[in-house]
Formats: C-alpha cells, structure tokens, sequence
C-alpha cells in the first residue's frame, strides 16, 4: 500500500486560514463551501440532483444506502445527507458514506467549521467526538447508534478507491474546483467511479468544466449541464444506465457460534443491521472461555515498519478506541496505557519504532520514567511508549452486554458436536440439545471452532495456554492506576484485586490452574517492576488464577473470512472469525465490522491488501505436488 504519508501514518492536516469567519484552504487557495450559503449550496447541488430525499423513502425497511464522496473537507456535506437520511429515510434503512480526504482538517478547525450551522449540531458533536486521529488509511465510524456508518479514508484519492471495496448508489464529486486541484480529477480517478457504481448509480458536482463531462461521458455516465447554485451558471449531474445492476445480499437468519468477544461483537453487529441472529455457546453464559477473564488490556504492539501487519493491528486499536466507550461503557475503563522499556531488546526496538515513525502525540508518545511513574502511579524502573487511549475492560460484562439486543437470542450449555450443511442451510448439532438451523453460520468458537469446521484439510491454527494470577492489592508497595504492559500486563485494581499475565503455554493442554504458571507471572512482574511485590518470591498458595486457551494462526494474525475447504474452495454462507490470539479485545470490534460487511455486501472497512491479511485461505497449509498435507 502507498504512504500518504513518508515518515510513518501521520498526516499532514489542512492548513487554513480564516477569511470573514470562513475556512480557505491553504494548500489549494480556494474555499471550502460557498460564501453564500454553504449548507443550501450542498443541499442544492449534491442531495437534489442526486433525487436523495425521494429516494431515501422508497428505501424498503433493511436496505443500506450507500454515497460516495471524492473530497471530505469540512464534512458539511456529510452532515447535511445525514440530517436528509433521517428526516426522510424509514426507520430501518441505514446510510453508508464513503469519502476521502488528504488533508484531513485537525479536530479543533473540523469544531469551528461546523460550528457555522448550528441546525447541524447534533450532527457535528456526534461526528467531532468521534473524528479520527491524523493517521493515513481508512478508518470506520459508526454513528447515530448504528444508523449511520462513514468510511473515511485519509490519503490520495486515486489511491484510496483502488484500496476500496463498495459501489455507490449516489456520488457527491466534491473537492476543490479543477483549476485549484488537478491531481483529484484526472481521469484515472473518473474511471474508479465509474468501477464503483452500478446501474442507476447518479452523481452530481458542482463544477462545469468540459473536461470532467467528457471524462465522465467517457466512462458511461449520461451527463446533464444544469443551472448552478447562487452566482454559478452551471453545474452537472450525471446517470448511470447501461451498467450491472447492484448485488444485494440477505443473509436471512444467522448463527453464531461461541459467546466469547469474537461471537458477541459480530452478533451484536449484525444485529444492529436488522438482522435476527441466535448465538450458541458450550458455557453457562457470555464470555466462558478466554473472554472470561476478570480484566484484560486493550493495547497494540505496533511494528517497526509501517507494513500492512501493522496498519491492520493499528487501524483495529483505533477502532475499539472508538467502540467500547459507546458499546459498553459499563465495561470499559480508559485510564491510559504504559508499554514499558522492560530490557535491553524491548527498549532497542522502542527507540528504532520511534525513529522510524511519526504517531499523533494522541495516540501515543515516548516517556522516560519519571513520566510514566507519574503516569501510572508506580515507580518505574524505564520509561517507554504511552497511549492515553488505551485502558482495560471487564471482558465477561462487555460479552453480557453486547449481546442483550432484541435481534439476539442466546442459546448456553450447547455443546457443539457437528455443522453440516442440511436443506440449503445449515444444521448445528449438540449434545442432548435440538438442532440449530439457519441460512448463515459464523464460527467464532476460539480455539474450539476447528474441530466444528465441515472440511478436511490441514490449517495452520493453534491452541496456546493462557494463565493469569489474581493478586490482593495488598500484595504490592503500591497499586497501578493504568495498565503497564511489557513482560506481562498489569491492570489496576478492581474488588481489591489485580490481574497479571498471561504465561504462554506452547503445546501444552493442561487446562488446570498451576503453581509453576503463578510463579512464572510473578517472576515475570518483579523483572518488569522491581520492588512492586510486597514480598518477592511470596508463595503462590491462596493466590488464584483462571486458565483460558487462544487460538492464534501461524502468522498471529486473525481468520475472518468464508469458510473454505482444503482445497480452497468457499462454502456458502458460511464463515469464521477465529484467530485473536491474546488481543481479542483489540481485533474483535472491527473484525466483526468487516465480517458483517463482507456478509451483508456493504462498503468494507478493510482495504484490500488488509483485507488479504485476514483471509482464511491463507491458512490452509501448503501442499506438496502429490496433493498431500505437508
């Protein structure tokens, strides 16, 4: 994937000045929206001639809408879209914007634009609390409790649309005017509209430059010349007739199986699309198996090099950064997060990931160890990397509440013994329990979901032991009020207690609580925090501990995708999400986002080299010419 950006994901944000309490762009020299009136000139241009409050009501109940957008810029546009979708769009319909933006404005000029149209306001708050840090890519938010979903991507545009997986019903060819800004309306970029439409696919812009309606004709679109807004004399609005029509996808009734974080984020997910889904589980109730720890850290070990593995993990912690304050705030405790310096090698690959990257100072920065012994409430023997976005969560009660949504039902105590397909659906059998049926099943059953997989094959998935140690908070000189990670985490307390860990226990079934396992941890905290422990080498007796098993991939990367056979062939609805190894919370929310784009056919919110990061085929194991495993 190109950089936006040449040192590391930090963009370059719009610089602008202020003319009569109005923005001007100061990389182009033009404005942002029209003096006149901005809002009535988006209104004018981009929602009447693209028909969009009519065709919002004839939306049918479930049906997404989807627009396209080739400039961001203030998102007025945005907003006023959004304020149409829910003045005119039935109950149950759902808006899906997709847009680009290379010089993203900072948080502060994104407020104070907005500000401008205060009929807009609880549009701009919900979209300036949840706006995006400066970093290149794509980036998912979900607004209006679900309702809404923008997929905004920082970068090139040309770049961005190549990334991109959607087709548009409606185009909004934004951006500043052609003479201003010639790199946006080339033709490679009209031709990458032209790949994501359909048939029926309208767009309209405000420009009238005879070279964008002949690029445009040129491609298929039936252009029209119409009067402009205010002063403009002209403007063009454009059809597409003879192309494919759109591919709409009904997953009908879903399954999921396993009620770990994995299972609840993609039933809850899908079920805020309008879908009814049930979801199966072995356990007594949510979160029985590695998500059923007492506290677990959200965090991302960022690579050195800004490759696809890294943006994926990125673009993911970004994404719980934004999901778990509204999806379960009950659960979620932001108190900032301290990856420490904790040996030699830790703090080499620390100082080369800083030299070799620039980060929003939002979204993380170096401290020496005054700093993080200040920030973290404990003396720190090395500083290292902060995330005050970062914090930990109660994985049981964020599993509970995600899936208490009327769409779900649960079933618990299914002991999964079979999935077959049966009548063009599938049939999930259980132990002393009647069959579970529907159109889509999803496999989301951690380290368990191979064995429930209907395929031969060899794929390269594993199960790791995983054990924490439950400390009295008497136990330390001094208690954490964020989580420190390094040679294992730290959370602060919660009931009186701390959670450390997690040993990582390589071909080894044992799923019995151990001494060596508890010794192992705090071994593994005095060497991360000399002096913490009370009483170094204390015993581990009356200590207590919980053993759950990850399922992690040969790469450490997650399983989200169809289900193939061993010889890569898909199944029919169905699917799997597997694969989080020891940062469920980090990848579960936007896996389960992608997951139900994909199913359902909406924009994606992975681009494709990151989408190729996750695929399921992936894992199959190779083969040798004879055919055979190897």
């Amino acid at each position: 994937m190109n950089n936006s950006n040449t040192f590391g994901p930090l963009m370059e944000t719009a610089s602008l000045t202020w003319r009569d309490g109005q923005p001007v762009s100061g990389q182009f020299g033009d404005v942002y929206f029209s003096r006149e009136n901005g809002l009535e000139e988006t209104r004018y241009v981009f929602l009447q001639h693209n028909q969009l409050p009519g065709r919002f009501q004839q939306l049918s109940n479930n049906e997404t809408f989807v627009i396209a957008e080739t400039g961001f810029g203030t998102g007025l546009n945005f907003l006023a879209a959004w304020q149409a979708f829910q003045e005119h769009a039935p109950a149950g319909s759902r808006l899906h914007f997709v847009s680009v933006e290379r010089y993203p404005l900072s948080t502060a000029d994104l407020e104070r634009a907005l500000a401008l149209w205060p009929e807009l306001a609880q549009q701009a708050r919900e979209l300036v609390n949840n706006y995006p840090q400066p970093v290149s890519g794509c980036h998912r938010i979900v607004l209006d409790g679900g309702r809404i979903r923008l997929t905004l991507y920082f970068g090139d545009a040309v770049e961005a649309f190549e990334a991109m997986t959607f087709s548009a019903d409606a185009w909004f060819l934004d951006g500043f005017a052609p003479a201003c800004n010639p790199g946006l309306w080339q033709d490679l970029l009209i031709q990458q509209v032209r790949d994501h439409s359909h048939q029926g696919t309208t767009l309209a812009t405000f420009t009238a430059v005879g070279r964008v309606r002949r690029a445009l004709a040129d491609v298929g679109f039936q252009m029209q010349r119409v009067p402009g807004f205010g002063p403009k004399r002209d403007m063009l609005r454009g059809d597409l007739e003879q192309a494919t029509p759109r591919n709409t996808e009904n997953a009908g009734h879903i399954l999921v199986v396993g009620a770990g974080i994995a299972g609840a984020a993609t039933a809850r997910n899908l079920a805020g699309r309008g879908y009814r889904v049930t979801v199966a589980d072995q356990g007594g109730g949510p979160g029985a198996g590695a998500s059923g720890n007492p506290q677990g850290a959200l965090y991302a070990k960022l690579g050195v090099q800004l490759n696809d593995q890294t943006r994926l993990a990125l673009a993911a912690l970004l994404h719980s950064q934004r999901f778990y304050p509204l999806a379960a705030p009950n659960a979620w405790h932001p108190t900032g997060l301290l990856m420490t310096g904790f040996s030699d090698q830790e703090r080499e690959r620390q100082q080369k990931f800083l030299a070799a990257n620039t980060y929003p100072d939002t979204l993380l920065r170096a401290v020496n160890k005054d700093q993080a012994s200040s920030l973290t409430g404990v003396t720190c023997p090395e500083g290292g990397l902060w995330f005050p976005d970062s914090g930990w969560l109660e994985p049981a009660v964020l599993c509970r509440q995600l899936l208490d949504h009327p769409n779900i039902r649960t079933e618990f105590g299914f002991r999964a013994t079979r999935l077959l397909p049966c009548n063009n659906r599938w049939c999930l059998s259980g132990d002393g329990r009647q069959d579970l049926q529907a159109d889509t099943v999803i496999l989301a059953a951690g380290h368990l979901t191979r064995k429930l997989m209907p395929v031969t094959g060899e794929f390269r998935m594993k199960a790791i032991r995983g054990q924490i140690t439950r400390l009295p908070e008497r136990h330390l000189t001094q208690a954490p009020n964020a989580v420190i990670t390094g040679a294992r985490y730290l959370n602060p307390p919660a009931d009186g207690h701390v959670v450390t860990g997690a040993t990582f226990d390589l071909r080894d079934p044992d799923p019995e609580v151990r001494a060596d396992s508890h010794r192992e941890n705090l071994d593994g905290l005095e060497t991360m925090l000399p002096g913490l422990l009370a009483a170094p080498g204390m015993e581990t007796e009356g200590i207590s501990g919980r053993v759950s098993f990850r399922c992690t991939t040969h790469d450490y990367q997650p399983v989200v995708g169809p289900l193939v056979n061993g010889e890569g062939h898909t199944l029919g609805g169905a699917w799997l999400l597997t694969g989080l190894g020891s940062k469920g919370l980090m990848w579960a929310p936007l896996m389960a986002e992608y997951l139900a784009d994909v199913i359902t056919g909406e924009p994606q919110a992975l681009p494709r080299a990151l989408a190729g990061r996750v695929s399921p085929e992936r894992c199959l194991a190779a083969t040798r010419k004879t055919g055979s495993p190897a």
